[in-house]
């Protein structure tokens, strides 16, 4: 059940989610269904999950400009979960840092 879970998503909008909606963003295994997502989440975190939305990010192209010339890649494609806890419960993130 823990390797469903990759890691929580941390940027400015999943960081704006939890302080106004109680709503947390993980990064998880594109194989892994709402249901498989959901258990993993309330194991490894100890909280009741209200919700489970998901959806697959596409890769993306990244072009990067050095003093060697122009470098360009892409970004693999990763699923991401988004969870939405039952009111008054929390998950604490930065804890095992």
């Amino acid at each position: 059940m823990e390797d469903i879970i990759i890691r929580p998503l941390i940027s400015e909008k999943a960081s704006a989610d939890v302080e106004d909606r109680n709503r947390y963003a993980f990064v998880v295994k594109k194989t892994a269904n709402k249901i498989q997502i959901k258990k993993a989440v309330e194991l490894v975190y100890g909280v009741s999950v209200a919700s489970v939305r998901t959806c697959i990010m596409p890769a993306k192209r990244v072009v990067r400009h050095t003093k060697a010339g122009v470098l360009a890649g892409r970004n693999s494609s990763y699923k991401k979960a988004i969870i939405d806890l039952q009111s008054g419960e929390t998950i604490d993130i930065y804890g095992n840092i």
